[in-house]
């Protein structure tokens, strides 16, 4: 029986397919361990109950050598990289890995670290983490541990990486898809790292060259957008920069005494407690400092004070204010 790569069309219509199944077992799971453990047990453990819910799903087919639902749905089967036979154990294991668990890791350890980094070390949130078993628990008392370590200052400086981090992943998976549509191979990042590919079984037509152009002028267009927001953002990262540097210089201007006798409590920032420089405007209205609003938007994109959502480039720098 001739075996020819399975083309982008196929690859998505059987990742839809097994999402589909994926989100029902899931829900079902959560429904069931809502129904007996309640709302807040459910809330503590709703990432552990997906991730268990997608490790079953893979267990009882990928492990045990059978196609997915939706691999069967459009009539395709994995291969290893010598495109002549199926995965081993150790490789089908390797993809359940990297594709369920080291997302899962990943995302439970950031914001972990994040959370960590924003909190205040107390002796309660000590007492309370020791007292009662989390998901993660040890890893968490750990980055506990390790956090409380650094100053204050190495704090405030590991916030930023922490979430350049974190949208530095979500734009590898952006790159990693665009990189499919053009390529046609590894529409997933775990099948990439374990070298898990699909040819196509029964119907083996030749793929119409109209699709495969459409697929790849879809992941030209990606790069595009992605080269556009990475831009955008090293822009806005350096327009913050600069006027940080201008908001600190402003200020060093004025002596102390002179700040404070000519602050007043409706022109203070509140969130330096000082005479607001450089004032800037949230789009609900509330104004701070323009460096302060700035770090702020590092951590929370909502205003300080009635915490409304909004996104940092709509904050409005107000020239000449005063």
């Amino acid at each position: 029986m001739p075996l020819i790569p399975a083309n982008q069309p196929q690859l998505i219509r059987s990742s839809q397919k097994d999402e589909y199944y994926q989100n029902s077992l899931t829900n079902n799971a959560n429904e069931l361990f809502h129904t007996f453990a309640g709302s807040r047990r459910w809330l503590q453990w709703r990432k552990e109950i997906e991730l268990l819910s997608d490790l079953t799903y893979y267990v009882l087919t990928t492990i045990s050598g059978y196609q997915t639902l939706g691999e069967e749905y459009v009539s395709i089967i994995q291969v290893d990289p010598s495109k002549r036979r199926i995965p081993s154990r150790m490789r089908r294991t390797a993809l359940i890995f990297f594709h369920t668990f080291v997302p899962y890791l990943l995302d439970k350890v950031l914001i972990c670290i994040e959370n960590e980094l924003e909190a205040e070390a107390s002796q309660n949130s000590q007492q309370q983490t020791n007292r009662t078993w989390r998901p993660l628990s040890h890893v968490r008392l750990w980055i506990q541990r390790a956090v409380g370590m650094l100053t204050e200052s190495q704090r405030k400086s590991l916030i930023p990486l922490v979430f350049a981090l974190q949208q530095g992943i979500t734009l590898l998976y952006r790159l990693h898809v665009a990189a499919f549509y053009i390529t046609g191979a590894f529409y997933h990042i775990g099948k990439r790292a374990s070298g898990v590919s699909y040819l196509r079984v029964g119907n083996v037509a030749g793929d119409d060259p109209l699709i495969s152009n459409s697929y790849r002028l879809l992941g030209a267009l990606s790069l595009l957008q992605l080269g556009i927001t990475l831009t955008l953002q090293f822009n806005n990262l350096r327009q913050r920069q600069r006027a940080r540097q201008e908001w600190k210089q402003h200020r060093n201007l004025l002596p102390s005494h002179q700040v404070s006798q000519s602050s007043s409590r409706s022109a203070r920032c509140i969130l330096c407690l000082e005479e607001r420089r450089n004032t800037s405007s949230t789009p609900c209205g509330h104004l701070f400092c323009w460096e302060c609003i700035t770090e702020w938007c590092n951590t929370k994109t909502e205003c300080p004070l009635c915490r409304e959502k909004f996104q940092p480039h709509r904050l409005v720098y107000l020239r000449n204010y005063k």
